[in-house]
């Protein structure tokens, strides 16, 4: 199974819209996923169920994020089983908890502890996401894992994304994503190097990650076209976008190439104006949207768009990623 973390430090660029679309379209082109909500805000979780179902979930402290990592901050044990809810057909989600900003401190103070030799209480603890990733994708059989986490650069992230196999960041053509990618690269090689610095004895009878989180490319959402061109307040932002990933992300030479030459853009999403709120109350992706919920005349043709523009985004990711088809 390979682990695909969804993530830039700049919020609002609808980086859990993208998750939830992404879950369930995977599945639906061969590829059986689980989504992990490791955002404390719990949002992903809370766009694929009710609340008053919510409200069960989190009052009986199971089956949920927090309740695997419970033996982990008592220190009386390794992780608990995960349990993935059902979403869609081949599709899971190990759900989120508000109780996880709680376990922020944690990981910080075990990070500085991890560093000393044969310590394994605080390795431990930084890389519980990692098995509890690991087990839930083994025990649903599915093949990618898409994680996505809160806006910023704190422990809780730095554990998620070590976590992780790959990264995709979700952009919007604006300066405030431009300005983004400066914070994100540095601190990504930075986790990177640390995390290879951590002493792991060959004793310890637990997992811990890699550490990879190789950059798989980048991903523009709200994108505004007029007569299938971007328009201009937006296509310069694009323009800038290819060579300060490649600075910051991949630490190459800047490329002053545009950006439809840019062969790490996985995608580009239409901005979908109404239909985010239509979907909302259907409770269903966006491309499922039919007459019998609101979608006619010039809607229905946005669904059509939509469903492409997410067909073709997730071959690309499957393809960047090596994800293996099931047959």
């Amino acid at each position: 199974m390979k682990t695909i973390a969804f993530f830039n430090n700049k919020g609002g660029v609808g980086k859990t819209t993208l998750v939830y679309h992404l879950a369930h379209m995977l599945p639906r082109i061969g590829y059986p996923t689980v989504a992990v909500d490791l955002d404390p805000q719990a949002n992903l979780t809370a766009a694929f169920f009710e609340e008053s179902f919510l409200e069960t979930l989190w009052e009986r402290q199971r089956d949920t994020i927090m309740a695997c990592l419970k033996p982990v901050i008592k220190q009386v044990g390794d992780i608990g089983e995960p349990t993935p809810l059902e979403i869609a057909e081949n599709a899971w989600l190990v759900a989120g908890d508000l109780a996880l900003a709680g376990f922020e401190d944690r990981l910080s103070a075990s990070w500085s502890e991890g560093f000393k030799t044969n310590n394994e209480a605080p390795l431990r603890t930084i890389s519980a996401f990692h098995r509890i990733i690991r087990q839930a994708g083994a025990k649903v059989k599915a093949v990618v894992a898409l994680l996505d986490v809160g806006p910023n650069l704190g422990a809780i992230n730095r554990a998620s994304l070590l976590a992780a196999d790959y990264l995709v960041i979700p952009l919007a053509p604006d300066l405030f994503s431009l300005q983004g990618l400066t914070n994100l690269g540095p601190t990504l090689h930075e986790w990177r190097t640390d995390w290879d610095r951590v002493p792991k004895a060959s004793s310890i009878d637990f997992e811990t990650p890699q550490g990879a989180m190789e950059p798989a490319g980048y991903v523009v959402l709200q994108h505004a076209v007029r007569l299938d061109r971007p328009v201009k307040a937006f296509a310069r932002w694009m323009e800038r976008i290819p060579p300060e990933y490649r600075k910051s992300v991949l630490r190459q030479q800047a490329s002053t190439e545009r950006e439809a030459a840019d062969d790490q853009r996985l995608g580009t999403l239409s901005n979908y104006r109404s239909l985010m709120p239509m979907a909302q109350d259907a409770r269903k992706p966006m491309f499922d949207l039919t007459a019998a919920d609101g979608a006619i005349g010039g809607h229905s043709n946005l669904v059509q768009v939509c469903r492409k523009e997410f067909q073709n985004l997730a071959e690309r990711i499957a393809e960047r990623c090596r994800l293996q088809k099931q047959l």
